[in-house]
């Protein structure tokens, strides 16, 4: 289920730019990248006949179609899409409280319950070095490849932090895990702590 609000003024909005596409069945496809990290960014983009995705979730609105990605539904709960005249032409807004938050459950993709024990339990350990640890990929033999960043980067520790603390929490948490890897260049000791 959809549970984002598309505000009257934003979806006459909306509509209007779809109809200067001149594209017959042209949609608005909505989904968030980076979902449940800080990086989060919720988007709006054009979604041209044959674009959508199986999984996506079509709403009908009045005068057009909104795809939602099925991946980031639990990202965008509660969100808002909203449109504001002004003398400039307007701004349309787009609040997605759940973004950055980390959602997950046990049908949730790897990577989300990874980004989740990193964001909610590994991170705020880094922080205080001024340290931050973020998901690159999964490998096919179900290692994350993780990448150091701020005081970890160059720090003389990594290593330990690494096995001694990072993989630890993630294969305690997500047994499904073989274990961690580092794509870090750690020759760059610019902002080592140490």
């Amino acid at each position: 289920m959809v549970n984002v609000n598309i505000t009257e003024s934003a979806q006459k909005y909306l509509r209007e730019l779809l109809e200067k596409q001149n594209t017959p069945g042209i949609a608005i496809r909505m989904f968030v990248s980076s979902p449940g990290t800080p990086q989060a960014e919720t988007c709006i983009a054009y979604s041209r006949p044959g674009d959508d995705r199986d999984a996506d979730v079509s709403v009908e609105y009045e005068g057009f179609t909104a795809y939602f990605e099925e991946r980031s539904l639990p990202y965008l709960d509660e969100a808002k899409v909203d449109y504001s005249p002004d003398k400039m032409g307007g701004q349309l807004t787009i609040r997605a409280p759940n973004s950055k938050m980390p959602k997950i459950s046990d049908d949730s993709p790897l990577e989300d319950k990874i980004n989740y024990v990193l964001y909610n339990e590994v991170n705020p350990g880094l922080a205080s070095h001024g340290g931050v640890v973020s998901l690159s990929h999964i490998t096919e033999d179900m290692y994350a490849v993780l990448k150091f960043g701020g005081g970890c980067q160059g720090c003389s520790a990594v290593d330990i932090t690494l096995k001694e603390g990072v993989e630890k929490t993630l294969v305690t948490k997500i047994p499904e895990l073989s274990g961690v890897r580092d794509m870090t260049d750690h020759t760059d000791k610019s902002n080592a702590y140490y």
